[in-house]
């Protein structure tokens, strides 16, 4: 089969570290590694140090962004307690508003009844608000989206009761959107002896039978986004490993690998990595962008060579069919067989529509 040409993946969750915790990522590694996953546009949450949580710090990660970014890049504004009126300023220049109601790596969470109703009330409506929610925060957060008329996306979906929840609020009409990570949809609990520390996640990995729900209802799933985690694996293999791995090389040989099987089609794949997030988001479009792929190349996926900076992968190992050759951003070769062409700078600072 010839090589196909594909719409440019857009990722909607990752951690690129920048601020504060450069030695695992930054803007830089963390663009590069998006364009050898053929992802030109990535959504960065703003668990970072210092926090992401007014006009200070946001205005300090764009100029990094401005400084370094290979691809683009839009960034989250964080919640915290005491900051919705702040958040709410940044609504015209940050993707979505992100709270976090379960516990996750990093300093935010929202866990106090008036900061989380000042922020349902105050962010802007028709703005995106991202919610990381597991099992009963779901329907919390889902709850405040509908009576404050709030866009509501929910992040890394993970246990097949959660997306059954979901199915039957949007059939009731809930303004929602979800999330399904793609180590959610390829590992389970029974691999953790394998991967040990490098397995622990946040929302943790899930049984088998709630990875197969993840598969039979992908059809209520809006979108797949990596959650883009890196830690070194000396801090993966300390007595507190972090919660979260990298992701941006491997999504697109796992789902081209799963439309080889049958599993996925296409079609299905373009959706639910460049069209919807698009929708979701309201991104801008990015002219002339595409990626070249060769669908028959069979390879395994290795554990060290990745273009992020902590170099590994708890998906190395795994035999693959699909592989990325070159990604076109805006007219300009920006990766090419295994090489990132793209200079730091090169990449744009995104706002919602």
């Amino acid at each position: 089969m010839p090589t196909l040409r594909l719409p440019a993946l857009t990722d909607v969750h990752v951690h690129l570290r920048d601020l504060g915790e450069t030695h695992k990522e930054d803007f830089a590694s963390g663009t590069a590694a998006a364009l050898a996953g053929g992802v030109t546009t990535v959504l960065a949450m703003p668990n970072t140090k210092p926090p992401v949580i007014d006009s200070a710090v946001f205005d300090s990660a764009a100029a990094s962004v401005q400084r370094q970014a290979r691809a683009d890049v839009g960034l989250f504004v964080g919640a915290a307690a005491g900051n919705a009126q702040a958040a709410a300023a940044l609504a015209d220049r940050a993707v979505g508003l992100k709270i976090y109601l379960d516990a996750t790596y990093g300093p935010l969470r929202v866990n106090d009844w008036t900061s989380l109703l000042a922020h349902f009330r105050t962010w802007p409506r028709g703005r995106v608000i991202a919610v990381h929610a597991e099992e009963l925060s779901i329907p919390v957060a889902v709850g405040l989206a509908w009576a404050y008329g709030q866009r509501l996306h929910l992040c890394h979906v993970s246990r097949r009761e959660e997306l059954a929840y979901i199915q039957a609020a949007k059939a009731q009409g809930a303004p929602i959107t979800c999330e399904v990570t793609p180590h959610h949809l390829f590992l389970d609990e029974t691999d953790l002896p394998r991967l040990g520390a490098r397995g622990q996640m946040r929302p943790p990995l899930a049984t088998p039978d709630d990875r197969a729900g993840l598969w039979e209802m992908l059809d209520v799933v809006d979108c797949i986004a990596t959650d883009h985690a890196p830690h070194t694996l000396a801090e993966k293999s300390s007595d507190a490993p972090p919660p979260g791995i990298p992701g941006l090389e491997t999504t697109l040989p796992l789902l081209l690998t799963a439309v080889a099987e049958g599993r996925l089609t296409l079609d299905r794949l373009v959706a639910l990595t460049h069209t919807h997030p698009r929708q979701i988001f309201r991104l801008p479009e990015q002219p002339d962008t595409y990626i070249e792929i060769d669908p028959d190349a069979r390879w395994t996926l290795p554990d060290s060579g990745w273009h992020t900076r902590p170099g590994w992968s708890a998906f190395a190992g795994r035999p693959a069919q699909g592989r990325l050759r070159r990604v076109v951003l805006r007219g300009q070769t920006a990766f090419e067989d295994g090489v990132v062409l793209a200079a730091p700078g090169s990449g744009r600072l995104i706002s919602p529509l």
